[in-house]
């Protein structure tokens, strides 16, 4: 960037004290907010995510230098809630992500679970073979068992845990039997009750660790 493209040291300071306006906004509606979803606190709040963008990009235009922290973008936010006041149904989203990082204990807990039910099923030990890909693995963990105990027991099954997210959305009513399978997974955001979302960027440690080097 040439120094003509650079913002001036009074623009920066002007996004500056543009994302503390935006501070004192959002403080403001979160004391006065009237409900869990509040559009003036939605509002306040992409008011700070953008002030606090600009400021980022002049502060390292000018500088070349970053900011300590990130505000997400107002697409990482749900918008105002749209539906029911009271929901006669529910639907109830949940993704897991993990990492195969063991693929020996996941074929071999596969194959075990496969002589097991040989065992059940013919009085033998002959098994599918089950542990001959990863492929076929999964589809064994995953048949046996729930989402839930996988998640608990991810170590055993040579998994390592990635992001997840549980997401509960409001409904009319229930749909007809089958209706929805081909597509399970559509969500309309404005119909979201609420979240809860693990990500190893909510780690306290790791952020007083980053925060830690900051200081120095």
């Amino acid at each position: 960037m040439s120094d003509a493209a650079q913002p001036t040291a009074a623009e920066v300071r002007a996004a500056a004290e543009a994302v503390k306006a935006a501070l004192d906004r959002h403080l403001a509606a979160v004391e006065n907010r009237t409900g869990e979803d509040d559009p003036a606190v939605y509002d306040a709040f992409n008011a700070l995510a953008v002030a606090a963008e600009a400021y980022d990009e002049r502060l390292y235009d000018r500088y070349d230098e970053v900011t300590p922290f990130e505000i997400p973008g107002a697409e990482d936010a749900l918008p105002p809630y749209a539906g029911p006041e009271e929901p006669n149904a529910l639907t109830v989203l949940i993704r897991r992500d993990y990492a195969v990082v063991e693929p020996q204990r996941l074929l071999a807990q596969a194959q075990r679970i496969a002589d097991i039910e040989a065992v059940d099923d013919a009085g033998t030990g002959a098994g599918r073979p089950a542990g001959a890909s990863v492929h076929t693995a999964l589809g064994v963990l995953f048949g046996e068992y729930e989402p839930d105990e996988i998640a608990t027991r991810h170590k055993e099954f040579g998994l390592e845990e990635g992001d997840s997210t549980l997401w509960v959305s409001a409904g009319d009513e229930l749909p007809e039997p089958g209706e929805w399978l081909a597509a399970p997974f559509d969500a309309d955001a404005q119909r979201v009750i609420c979240r809860f979302d693990v990500s190893a960027v909510f780690d306290e440690d790791d952020l007083d660790e980053e925060l830690g080097e900051l200081r120095r």
